[in-house]
């Protein structure tokens, strides 16, 4: 994925809720990792433009909280059961 098109999909304010669903729902193992990872990291990007404006307070910035919260704990199980 290119520069350009992170900070387009993270620019849209519902454009990282797709790929955060898609990282939850993924149902491939192997395709998983990739999928939390990308999801990361435009919930990062997005709550990086956030701050830039002073709306990490928002209710956006408070799902970006919780959704990565969400794919770390998604990785961590995903991790523990592959290590298992």
């Amino acid at each position: 994925m290119t520069c350009e098109k992170l900070e387009f999909r993270s620019s849209s304010i519902g454009g990282w809720r797709e790929l955060y669903l898609a990282a939850l729902f993924e149902t491939n193992k192997l395709n998983l990792p990739s999928r939390i990872a990308e999801a990361e990291n435009v919930l990062l990007a997005r709550a990086r433009e956030l701050l830039m404006v002073s709306e990490h307070g928002s209710e956006e910035g408070k799902a970006l909280d919780k959704g990565l919260y969400a794919l770390r704990a998604l990785r961590d199980c995903f991790e523990l059961k592959k290590s298992a």
